[in-house]
């Protein structure tokens, strides 16, 4: 999606221990056993726990599926963004270029108010800050990655370090910022976001963007399964590559391994069809899902990228938004994130209550992913 941590060891050791939580249920998938809610997070600590089995119990269907979603408002009003994510109980919001103010303070501003009403449990507050092409806020000055992607992997680590303490100090929890794609094509989309142009130099600079953000903000990792394949702009395609699993294997998932290891806590899923493994985009695949999963061992959040963009490329079995977030969930999703236009984010919300109502979507895997986000969203607050 482009449209254009200095924590005390108690607290590195709560978010240590609620993506381990994550991961020992992953995201639920209707083709495979769903996980319990409480196997999910086991290794949580039992206050964190205790507090989102508790309010797993007392929320309804729809509240559930409503925390599932990052949407986006827009302007800089501090009271119009409190009542946007008050009045649909999301689970995160998104900033965008028209939600970033003139200052550090107002942004600061604008973030303490979607956790006034509710202060133990923060929404993921969200935000493709890269550096470089894509940064959001003025006030970054670190390098992007085609400087990075020119220095050692230390000054990658040093410049999301400090990119990340920015975030923190505005209140961001969340940054879309690790672009782990990988390619040698300087006509590809993606050429100018990349952190290397082959699996070993990019593997190294991922990693050390996710070291550097550590303990301060929690790190994406973005275009899975790798949008370097193919030179398509998905924002206004699916990019189509005849990429098979040994070739993917080979060439993009070693930045994908790369940043698991060094804990990342979020993967974001691009709208990318490698026809080899999936005709589907893998934002919508349950196959890649399990691929993220049983192959690279990853069982954090996951996210869509912004599902606006399949309705952009003007294809008509992706017009509906609503169907799209339910095959996004269905999928294995574990958030949707979307830059709506017209779209009512109530019927977003409805139309997966619907797809869980008519058994499209398990019961179990809301309550999975619903009592996995409330872990991570208790762990901020503890965090301070």
């Amino acid at each position: 999606m482009r449209r254009a941590r200095g924590m005390t060891a108690a607290a590195l050791l709560v978010l240590a221990t609620t993506l381990g939580g994550c991961a020992a249920g992953g995201s639920a998938h209707p083709r495979e056993a769903t996980p319990s809610p409480s196997a999910r997070a086991t290794s949580a600590p039992a206050p964190i726990q205790g507090y989102a089995d508790e309010r797993l119990r007392n929320m309804t269907l729809r509240q559930k599926v409503a925390s599932l979603f990052m949407l986006h408002a827009s302007g800089t009003d501090p009271a119009a963004l409190r009542g946007f994510v008050d009045r649909y109980s999301l689970g995160g919001v998104i900033l965008m270029p028209d939600n970033i103010p003139a200052t550090p303070q107002a942004l600061t501003a604008e973030t303490a108010a979607t956790r006034a009403s509710d202060p133990g449990l923060p929404p993921l507050v969200g935000i493709d800050e890269e550096g470089g092409d894509v940064t959001r806020l003025p006030w970054d000055g670190q390098p992007g990655a085609e400087t990075l992607r020119t220095l050692p992997p230390a000054a990658t680590q040093q410049a999301f370090a400090q990119r990340a303490a920015l975030l923190k100090q505005a209140g961001v929890n969340l940054n879309f910022g690790t672009v782990a794609d990988v390619t040698a094509d300087p006509h590809s989309f993606i050429a100018d976001r990349i952190l290397g142009t082959d699996p070993a130099s990019a593997a190294a600079r991922v990693a050390a963007s996710v070291t550097g953000e550590r303990g301060t903000v929690l790190s994406t990792l973005k275009h899975f399964p790798g949008h370097g394949e193919t030179d398509a702009d998905s924002h206004h395609a699916v990019p189509t590559a005849a990429v098979d699993h040994a070739r993917w294997a080979a060439q993009d998932a070693p930045t994908f391994r790369a940043g698991i290891a060094a804990g990342a806590e979020v993967v974001m899923f691009g709208h990318l069809a490698y026809s080899g493994v999936d005709a589907a985009p893998a934002s919508l695949s349950p196959a890649w899902h399990r691929i993220l999963s049983d192959e690279l061992g990853f069982h954090g959040v996951s996210i869509t990228d912004d599902l606006r963009m399949l309705q952009d490329t003007g294809l008509p079995q992706y017009q509906d938004a609503g169907a799209n977030a339910v095959a996004a969930i269905a999928a294995g999703n574990t958030m949707v994130l979307m830059i709506q236009g017209a779209e009512d984010p109530d019927a977003l919300i409805g139309a997966v209550v619907a797809a869980v109502q008519s058994g499209r979507i398990p019961v179990a895997q809301v309550d999975a992913d619903a009592q996995a986000l409330l872990v991570l969203r208790r762990s901020i607050a503890a965090s301070g």
